[in-house]
């Protein structure tokens, strides 16, 4: 029986998950700017600037890259430990 988990299925979920979560802090951002948190994403994501289409998809490939870059190195630390368990018990 396999216990690891899918590099895909936890690589386009994380994925999704940001890109879906940035998109909404935008509109919020749009919605509500004296509350904005436009400065944390220029921190947390390169080349992003307040507010351009360009922008916009270049924040959302970003975060996207950072779901990728979370599954590729959390999925085979996770893999490495559930093998050992599965072999230790």
């Amino acid at each position: 029986m396999k216990t690891g988990v899918s590099l895909w299925a936890v690589g386009h979920a994380s994925s999704l998950f940001l890109a879906i979560t940035f998109a909404l802090c935008v509109g919020f951002d749009l919605l509500f700017p004296e509350h904005a948190m436009f400065r944390a994403w220029q921190d947390l994501l390169p080349g992003f600037v307040w507010l351009s289409w360009k922008s916009f998809f270049f924040g959302l490939v970003e975060a996207w890259g950072y779901g990728w870059y979370f599954a590729l190195v959390w999925v085979p630390i996770y893999n490495v430990f559930a093998v050992r368990k599965r072999t230790a018990d």
